[in-house]
Formats: structure tokens, C-alpha cells, sequence
């Protein structure tokens, strides 16, 4: 709820020109959305149905959306509008890279080896295939005071920060780090992460840069 709600913030935030809707319309859509997530788990996430599924993927994929959609305008507002004033779009730049971070960390989240709910109280040998590999999950043959937190022998389960460090590392690295791939979408993720993460990092963050100077 903290992150979703940080996404939302930095969305508010943004200069009027990047948004596709009135300031207020998607913020209040993806808290419309937030309301249910949190009243069917208010205090944990311990029950899951098809319609906390549906709703938990659409909030993600609402900000996945509504963000790309600024990058969009931002880099068509460098590229073909003559903007002079370069300090606002390094800050609508960074707030961009920023919710990217938090919703494809969030998205990551959501669909890694079933969802936060299944990955938790569920046996290992019932979870869907795991779209991530983590360091945790082949660590079970390293040295003793590694190997005692690995996944086989400790049951040690991802968490959001792991995939919010995922997210961080592949907006920075534009690439894989320490936790690879496995599925069609996470790939898919990744790399749509990768892509707008760099185009902000070089084209946005560049072209800001220049017009200050």
C-alpha cells in the first residue's frame, strides 16, 4: 500500500503538460482500485481470490501505463516543443525513473510464482513456476553460513523488497543482475523496464542537462 501509494504521489507531482487525463483522474481510479485490495487484507496478505488477482494487476498495470504514457510526452516535449527551461524536466525525469522502480517492482511482485498470498502459506511442491531466480535459490552448496539461508533449507521466500532491489538494479544496469529472468513476461517486464529506463537516464536526463547549460 506504502509503495502504490509513493507511485500515486509521484504521479500527482508531475507537470500538468506529461499528464494524459486532469490531474486528479487517474490518482483517484488507482485509489478507487486500492480501496478493496486493502479491506480484503487489511493487515496481512493472507486471502486471495480471482478478484483480488484482477484488481491487485490492474492497479499495476494502470501506473505501469499512465507513467510510460509521461515518458512518452516528455521525451516528445524535448525532442519537438523547444522547451528552454531544463531544471522541470530533470525533476519530472527523475520522478518518472522513480515510479518506474516502485510499479515494475510491484508488478514483479505480483506475478512471481503466483502472487505474495500463494508464495507465502503455500508448500513449495504446489507453487506455479517461478518467473525469478534469485541468489537464494541456488545458494543450498555454498559455504555452511551461506547455504543456511538458501531456499531449500531455509524456505526462504522472496519479498517486496527483493523485487523492489530487482527493480532498482535493472533500471540502473538496463540489464539482469543477480536475479535472472525465467518466464516470457518477466522478460517482457524486464525489458520494457530496461528500455524506458534508459531512455529517461540518456535521452530525458541528457537533454535536460544541455538545455541548463
Amino acid at each position: 500500500m506504502v509503495a502504490t501509494l509513493a507511485a500515486i504521489a509521484l504521479y500527482l507531482l508531475l507537470p500538468q503538460r506529461l499528464l494524459i487525463a486532469p490531474r486528479y483522474v487517474l490518482p483517484a481510479l488507482e485509489c478507487l482500485l486500492l480501496i478493496p485490495l486493502v479491506a480484503i487484507n487489511p493487515k496481512r496478505l493472507t486471502r486471495q481470490a480471482k478478484t483480488f488477482r484482477v484488481l491487485s494487476l490492474t492497479l499495476v498495470g494502470v501506473i505501469v501505463v499512465s507513467n510510460l504514457v509521461a515518458l512518452v510526452i516528455l521525451i516528445h516535449e524535448l525532442l519537438y516543443a523547444g522547451v528552454k527551461d531544463g531544471r522541470p524536466l530533470l525533476v519530472a525525469a527523475l520522478q518518472i525513473w522513480l515510479t518506474n522502480i516502485i510499479v515494475f517492482g510491484l508488478a514483479y511482485w505480483e506475478l512471481d510464482r503466483g502472487g505474495p498470498v500463494s508464495r507465502t502459506p503455500a508448500p513449495r511442491s504446489s507453487l506455479p513456476l517461478a518467473d525469478f531466480r534469485f541468489s537464494q535459490d541456488e545458494n543450498d552448496d555454498a559455504v555452511q553460513e551461506v547455504a543456511d539461508g538458501a531456499s531449500a533449507t531455509s524456505d526462504w521466500v522472496p519479498t517486496l523488497m527483493d523485487y523492489l532491489y530487482l527493480s532498482t538494479t535493472n533500471s540502473t544496469a538496463f540489464s539482469p543482475t543477480d536475479t535472472m529472468p525465467l518466464s516470457t513476461r518477466a522478460k517482457a517486464l524486464m525489458g520494457v523496464q530496461s528500455v524506458s529506463a534508459l531512455l529517461t537516464s540518456l535521452l530525458v536526463i541528457a537533454r535536460a542537462v544541455s538545455i541548463l547549460h
